[in-house]
């Protein structure tokens, strides 16, 4: 067990029995009252944020995580396989910890994933960015370009997004993970 006062921003602790991450960390005097550490807090299995005080002398538990990189290979149902760089070992994660951006993963994408303990996956993170081959769209209509037009496609992973009307079937785009919003036309 390790005193609040050790803790930084980044840091992973279990609070409450849940693994969380510290997102702001305050010490704060006020006035004539005792000093306390303010502390923002996020679940990592739920994405809430937690605010809690605690005292100078408190106990906490800081977990040692481990962040490797792992190449994703297949879905396989809710899970995802993934292999490491090095040891050529292979994991299973689930695919909750990459919330809304395994729509647009395809496989080979390098994915940072990390560890509590060495075995137990907490986090996954994928690329920023994605190149993707749009397989489906409308064609675009001739003149409508007065404004910012968009129209649905469908990717190669399968998912829809929203692209401009000059981009067709069979073009690469490249797509952020995080929103799936389209970024730019690659050749």
């Amino acid at each position: 067990m390790a005193s609040v006062s050790d803790l930084s921003k980044g840091n992973y602790i279990r609070y409450n029995g849940e693994v969380v991450q510290v997102e702001e960390l305050q010490h704060r005097t006020p006035g004539n009252l005792r000093a306390f550490y303010q502390i923002k807090m996020r679940s990592v299995r739920t994405g809430k944020i937690v605010e809690n005080r605690f005292r100078p002398g408190d106990a906490v538990e800081i977990l040692r995580v481990e962040t490797k990189e792992y190449q994703y290979l297949y879905g396989d149902g809710e899970s995802l396989v993934v292999m490491d760089n090095e040891t050529f070992d292979q994991v299973y994660i689930d695919k909750a910890l990459l919330g809304d951006a395994v729509n647009y993963i395809k496989e080979g994408v390098t994915l940072l994933i990390a560890f509590e303990n060495g075995t137990n996956p907490i986090t996954a993170e994928p690329p920023s960015h994605v190149v993707v081959n749009v397989t489906y769209t409308e064609p675009g209509v001739q003149g409508d370009t007065a404004t910012r037009t968009l129209k649905n496609a469908t990717i190669d992973t399968g998912a829809e997004i929203k692209v401009p009307l000059f981009v067709n079937t069979g073009d690469n785009i490249k797509v952020k993970t995080s929103t799936g919003e389209y970024v730019e036309r690659v050749k």
